[in-house]
This record gives structure tokens, C-alpha cells and sequence, in this order.
């Protein structure tokens, strides 16, 4: 309509479920949609060049490992590195014990990280005013 941006939030499309009750223990390398409401003791990363991809953590989900995806909507616990580089919502019951990069982020109320929160768009300016050696 008048005015109106574009959403820049995830589809909700969910094209692979990670059940409850599931353990997997290795890395997952995933395009389109996932969601997890198990556990993963491994990597949970989008594959080159899935910038529509996303990452939907339910409650009852746990990842212990690193997870960079374009879009990541959580509200269970991830043990390690995040990296949303598009967007990222943190749920109410949402823990992450780990350093974070995003380029969007909203937390809501109880939401939780342990670790440091680094802005994608300043990282990139350092890379780009950094001196060639």
C-alpha cells in the first residue's frame, strides 16, 4: 500500500521439522525453512547463497554449536556462535550463551544472551576502512 516497506521478516514457510524428542549430533546444512524442536549438538548452517533461509527454534529446542542463518526466530536455547544476517527474534524464553552478529534484532521481554552482540553493518565498515596490508 502508501508507503509501506518492504517486510523484511522471515516467510514462515517451514519445509524440514526436527521433532520433539529427536537427538542429532552432527552438523545441519539446510535451505528454505527449518524447524527445530529437539536437540542438535552440532552446526546449523543455511547453505551458500540461502539468503531466504530460516531458522525457527521452538521452546523446547536446543542447539550446542554455531547457527548462521539469514533469519533466526527463537524461543528455546542455543549453546554457541549466532550469526542472523538478516534478522533475528528472540522469544521470551529465548537463551543464547554465546556471541551474537546481527544486522536486525528484536528481543522481547525475558529474552536472554550471554555473550557479545555485534552489528553486522559496523563490522563491515571496519572491514572496508581497515588498511591493506
Amino acid at each position: 500500500m502508501f508507503g509501506k516497506k518492504a517486510d523484511s521478516k522471515p516467510q514462515g514457510r517451514i519445509d524440514s521439522l526436527i521433532g520433539a524428542g529427536t537427538l542429532i549430533e552432527g552438523n545441519i546444512r539446510f535451505s528454505g525453512g527449518l524447524r527445530i524442536d529437539g536437540e542438535v549438538r552440532g552446526a546449523v548452517l543455511a547453505g551458500e547463497g540461502a539468503s531466504s533461509s530460516t531458522l525457527v527454534l521452538s521452546e523446547s529446542g536446543r542447539i550446542e554449536g554455531a547457527v548462521s542463518v539469514a533469519h533466526l526466530v527463537i524461543n528455546g536455547t542455543v549453546v554457541g556462535p549466532v550469526s542472523a544476517f538478516e534478522s533475528l527474534e528472540m522469544q521470551s524464553r529465548s537463551r543464547i550463551i554465546g556471541d551474537v552478529e546481527y544486522l536486525m534484532v528484536e528481543m522481547h521481554q525475558g529474552a536472554v544472551i550471554e555473550g557479545r552482540l555485534v552489528h553486522l553493518a559496523v563490522q563491515m565498515e571496519e572491514l572496508k576502512s581497515a588498511p591493506v596490508a
